[in-house]
């Protein structure tokens, strides 16, 4: 069973970012701002992922936020207690605001022409702002409004509020939310709330009136209104949250931990009776610090950071407001050909699909290797579905079935093979076992039964010796006799194959066989002074103390050594009186001096030999050569 979805982002790579404490997009410039404290700077990106530049040297760089016209981006650097401005045109830095001697700015918000910062260390925390509207900017500290923070106030503020400045005391079970008034440029609390405190992450809502928190708890997101901070709506999840962002037509989008690796990223229709579209686009915990989400200046893509074991992953989902479909398709293991079989299946999504959706259906075979089109399916109850189909093929066969997606579902396409049946043919090789004398030309035939469509044949020959690769030597059509025939100079042993590809009713098959080729061997004597026959053999004759030279000729291999036997002839028997093995030269000759008798009288042969194996190696099959005889007088 093979189960296939469609592809939950569009963009998926590797980002060089170690942890996103913030992520910021900028719609004017098409870019991705991701602040990176570990690595005392901030990444660039295009919307694929894409890093098209690097902001150094901003030591624990923290907090972003970019100004409503997206032309300047501030940075809150901890390290340096200072916020620092970029021009978002050029990306090079255009103001600085020192903070103050230990502040360590780490939160920011633009709202009302000022930027508000949260700053300090655990309770010795504060909030302050940098008033962008005066000639001089000026930085103004202890402005919590009679609050004692326990950390950093997260901050927030929308345009469409304006007036209003969102702090959440994140740091401590206790922590409030707090709803600050700002209209008069001293921050007033209009109203506070213990909503649990620990608070992840928060995002406002379009018009700024509601804002959406990531915990407390472990299992939904909470909507507060910012007049009362009274509970609006909860977005349910499966796992702790970890961060949220909204887009503009109201959109909430979450991601969680998902320790069970169930989906980490959500996303909440207006519509609070629908079910959250769930994606899992990563198979390790998401990142559990910062900000790491959002959705892109028109809303039509979402971006997120995810965390694996080798580096951080950037994903852009095309279609985040579209429920994922997942499709399984079960086709049986085997078939038999020209038989009905049955292929089942499910389509599943976080909104079901209705009855009688519609599925397209292709089968991919032998005979239509490009896909053959079944017509449409329809989905059947619960999700499932099937179908039958009889297999004019055999061999692998793929049911492809494709659910093409709607408005508010992903399309998706799975498939799975069958294995279906096909008959076996009759394959036959020649000359199988036989031996053949050195440089014979062998004529080979492979003998192809009854197939269907295939009448081609390959034939393979593979010397022996690792110097000389298998290769193929013929290939073809079977004659009307259904034989392929090649001619081989058989200069060492070889092993043939011959090999049938099958077609759509036959399957493939392949058959050895292997011929043995003798070497090519002489010995010549030298050193004699004439010939003569005794009995019926010719002799050459020596003097009793001349040196008898035998010069052996055969085929060269490389390392390869001839043998000599020398025997002598006595009582009517010839006696063995010294077998040796002497190197071949790159020329294929062996001189060997056999040394001379001392006495008339003594009849002896010689012979040189290839022996398998003991020769050196094994190319070739065992040769002896022919007899020489010689006879020494006085």
């Amino acid at each position: 069973m093979l189960s296939t979805t469609a592809a939950s982002a569009d963009t998926s790579r590797p980002i060089a970012v170690s942890d996103a404490d913030d992520t910021v997009v900028d719609g004017l410039h098409q870019r991705l701002y991701f602040s990176d404290r570990y690595q005392n700077r901030i990444v660039v990106t295009d919307y694929t992922g894409k890093v098209t530049a690097t902001l150094s040297g901003l030591p624990q760089v923290r907090d972003l936020e970019l100004s409503p016209d997206s032309k300047t981006l501030y940075a809150a650097v901890q390290g340096a207690d200072e916020i620092v401005a970029f021009d978002t045109a050029t990306l090079t830095p255009s103001a600085e605001y020192a903070t103050g001697e230990k502040t360590i700015p780490s939160r920011l918000a633009y709202a009302g022409g000022k930027l508000w910062f949260g700053y300090g260390d655990q309770w010795d925390s504060g909030l302050g702002v940098v008033d962008l509207t005066a000639q001089s900017p000026t930085v103004t500290l202890d402005l919590a409004g009679g609050h004692d923070f326990a950390t950093p106030p997260e901050l927030y503020a929308d345009p469409d509020n304006p007036g209003t400045l969102l702090a959440l005391d994140s740091g401590i079970s206790s922590g409030p939310i707090i709803v600050y008034d700002i209209s008069t440029g001293t921050p007033a609390i209009r109203v506070s709330a213990d909503k649990g405190g620990f608070y992840k992450d928060a995002a406002l809502t379009p018009d700024g009136q509601n804002v959406v928190v990531a915990g407390p708890g472990n299992r939904a997101l909470t909507e507060y209104r910012l007049s009362d901070l009274k509970q609006v709506r909860t977005y349910p999840v499966a796992s702790e949250p970890e961060t949220v962002s909204i887009a503009e037509d109201g959109t909430v989008a979450a991601t969680v931990l998902d320790t069970d690796n169930l989906g980490d990223t959500y996303v909440f229709s207006a519509d609070p009776t629908r079910p959250p579209g769930i994606r899992n686009l990563s198979s390790s915990w998401m990142p559990w610090f910062g900000h790491s989400m959002n959705w892109s200046h028109d809303g039509t893509q979402l971006f997120v950071l995810t965390e694996s074991d080798d580096a951080t992953r950037f994903h852009a989902v095309d279609a985040p407001r579209k429920y994922v479909t997942t499709l399984t398709v079960d086709a049986p293991a085997t078939a038999t050909r020209a038989r009905p079989l049955t292929v089942k299946g499910a389509l599943a999504s976080g909104l079901a699909l209705p009855a009688g959706t519609p599925l397209t259906v292709t089968r991919t075979d032998l005979e239509s290797p490009n896909g053959k089109p079944l017509g449409t399916k329809s989905l059947g109850s619960g999700g499932k579905f099937s179908f039958t189909d009889t297999p004019p093929a055999g061999g692998a066969v793929t049911y492809t079935v494709t659910y093409a997606g709607d408005a508010s579902h992903t399309a998706v396409t799975a498939s799975d093979k069958t294995t279906v049946s096909r008959a076996t043919p009759s394959l036959t090789l020649n000359n199988n076992g036989k031996l053949y004398a050195y440089g014979a030309d062998v004529a080979f035939a492979a003998h192809l039964g009854t197939t269907y469509s295939n009448r081609s044949v390959e034939i393979w020959a593979d010397p022996f010796g690792a110097d000389k690769p298998k290769k193929l030597v013929k290939t073809g059509r079977v004659n009307s006799h259904g034989n392929l025939w090649v001619t081989l100079d058989m200069s060492r042993d070889t092993t043939l194959t011959a090999v049938f590809k099958g077609d759509a009713r036959y399957a493939p098959k392949s058959v050895k066989a292997t011929a043995y080729a003798r070497v090519k061997v002489s010995t010549t004597l030298s050193g004699h002074y004439r010939t003569g026959r005794i009995g019926n053999t010719t002799y050459q004759y020596f003097h009793k103390n001349t040196d008898v030279i035998a010069t052996t000729s055969m085929s060269y291999y490389k390392g390869r050594k001839q043998r000599v036997q020398l025997q002598v002839y006595s009582d009517g028997r010839w006696y063995d009186t010294a077998t040796e093995y002497f190197a071949l030269k790159t020329n294929g000759k062996s001189i060997v001096n056999l040394g001379h008798a001392g006495q008339s009288g003594i009849r002896a042969r010689v012979r040189s030999s290839y022996i398998n194996s003991s020769s050196g190696d094994t190319v070739n099959s065992t040769t002896h050569g022919a007899w020489k005889y010689f006879y020494f007088s006085r």
